[in-house]
Formats: structure tokens, C-alpha cells, sequence
């Protein structure tokens, strides 16, 4: 039997691939050829900054070339339609690379896509004293506090990813089992760049020159990215679709409980199916 086609899953901040494994097998299940990679600096692929778990980069420009240059093998090896899915920093990324035209793959699908940052204080003020906290001191090292004991997750982490048990308890697994995944707190040079790197997705005309299928799942639940930045990318976007979730998910939908992840998936698929079918 021919292959549907190929997806290249790309992982959010401090994220790796194997905790979305199960993701992965639902689309191979599907007919797909799937592939999935680690951004340079976390997972297995080492560590830019002042430690050995805080998560450091000079550039999200750097990550752009690194996709792009992935892609460009990738699209040649794998068959078509190809289709490009980001979760949180992987879904800015994607978005960033799709809009600048470094990638072009047939549909774009985006999972709580890191377009904004929640916070009571203006974006601008908070850009600017990231930029200063990078001029005062190392721009590699940690942003936030990440545990009172080294080497543990902080309290209450699970509540900002996912309500189900065993998924939470899954990436845990793989950090027991491949050490080198454990990742921390983001630096001050990433929060500095991420601010950059939304600003000029934020740029009039960028996203609205976007022509390829775009779809979104997001949740107005969500503590760590900005569900109303998502809602406003997606409405700059032609024709682009958002999945809408509650208080009944958190931010990692594709890793959430059997009745949220089923319907994400779903609706990826439906949406799969209508713009670059069989």
C-alpha cells in the first residue's frame, strides 16, 4: 500500500520527541511516514547554556536554518503530500518558517503554538527587561527558578500540561531512562528571542501572505502560552481553522486525557483529509 503521505512533528521548548510517541503511532496507524526531530540545544542534541539543563539559544534564526536545511533532505526522501505539525515553541517555529517561506510543506497544523506569553504587563516592557537582564549578566543563564532539589521537576508542573496521570508519568519514564533528555528553564537569551521572534511574526503582511491549509488546536485553559495571540494569528491567516478546547484540557492537548486527545486528533485528521486527501 502507498503511503498517505509524510508528517515531520516538531517538539516544543524543553520538549523531546519520545513523549509524543503515541501521537506519532496514531498518525503512522493512519498511513503516514512520520519523523520527528529535537531542536540543537535540548533533548538529545546538548545544551547551550551556562548548565546542563537550562535551555539557551542566540538566535531562533538559528532553529529556522536548521529546520530549513532538514527539510530540504527530507522533502526528497520522504513521499508526499508533506505535512508540517509544531506543538508550542515547535508550532511558533513552524509558523515562522512557513511565513518566511524557508519550508513549504502542503498543510500546516499547529498545537498550542507559542505565538504569545501570558502576563498582566505589556509585551514591550516585558521584551525590554529581557533585553536588559541580558545586558546586566550572562544571557545564559536561567530565567525562572526550576526546583528547590537540581535534577526534579518543580510542583505543580503537571498542571500546566496535562490532566491525565499516565501521560505525565510517561515523560517522566523516558527522563529516568535517557538522563540527557532532562531540561530546565529557559534563559534569559531564549526569552529575550522569543520575544523577537513573535514581534516579527506580529509584522503586518506576514502572516496574512500565508496560502498554504493551516490548522490550530488550542485551549482557553492554557498557562503558559496566550490563547488569545493563537486566536489573533489564526484570524490574520486566509482561510486558516482553530480547534477550541475548555478548562477541560491544558496546554499539551495531543498528551491530555483520552476524550481531549481523541478529539484533537480528529479533528487533524478530518482536516487532513479535506486538504490534501488520499
Amino acid at each position: 500500500m502507498p503511503a498517505r503521505g509524510s508528517i515531520l512533528f516538531l517538539v516544543g521548548r524543553g520538549d523531546n520527541y519520545e513523549k509524543y510517541l503515541e501521537a506519532l503511532d496514531h498518525w503512522h496507524q493512519k498511513g503516514w511516514q512520520v519523523s520527528a526531530i529535537d531542536w540543537r540545544g535540548q533533548a538529545g542534541s546538548g545544551r547551550l547554556g551556562a548548565d546542563e539543563v537550562t535551555g539557551h539559544i542566540t538566535d531562533f534564526d538559528v532553529w529556522i536554518q536548521d529546520l530549513t536545511a532538514y527539510w530540504r533532505d527530507w522533502v526528497k526522501a520522504e513521499p508526499g503530500p508533506h505535512v508540517l505539525i509544531g506543538h508550542s515553541m515547535g508550532g511558533h517555529l513552524a509558523l515562522r518558517a512557513v511565513a518566511e517561506h524557508a519550508v513549504e510543506p502542503d498543510a500546516l497544523v499547529l498545537s498550542a503554538p507559542m505565538l504569545g506569553f501570558l502576563g498582566l504587563l505589556p509585551r514591550k516592557f516585558m521584551h525590554s527587561v529581557a533585553r536588559r537582564m541580558c545586558r546586566t549578566g550572562d544571557p545564559r543563564r536561567p530565567a525562572w527558578k526550576w526546583s528547590e532539589k537540581p535534577g526534579e521537576f518543580p510542583k505543580g508542573r503537571q498542571s500546566l500540561l496535562t490532566y491525565d496521570d499516565e501521560r505525565y508519568a510517561d515523560e517522566l519514564w523516558w527522563r529516568d531512562h535517557r538522563p540527557e533528555l532532562v531540561m530546565g528553564p529557559g534563559s534569559w537569551g531564549w526569552v529575550e528571542r522569543a520575544f523577537e521572534s513573535n514581534r516579527l511574526l506580529d509584522q503586518p503582511g506576514i502572516l496574512e501572505a500565508i496560502t498554504i491549509p493551516v490548522f490550530a488546536i488550542a485551549t482557553s485553559n492554557d498557562k503558559l502560552v496566550n490563547p488569545r495571540s493563537i486566536d489573533r494569528a489564526m484570524a490574520r491567516i486566509p482561510g486558516a481553522e482553530i480547534l477550541h478546547f475548555g478548562p477541560e484540557a491544558n496546554h499539551e492537548i495531543l498528551r491530555e486525557v483520552d476524550a481531549v486527545r481523541d478529539r484533537a486528533l480528529t479533528g487533524i485528521d478530518n482536516f487532513l483529509d479535506r486538504v490534501v486527501p488520499a
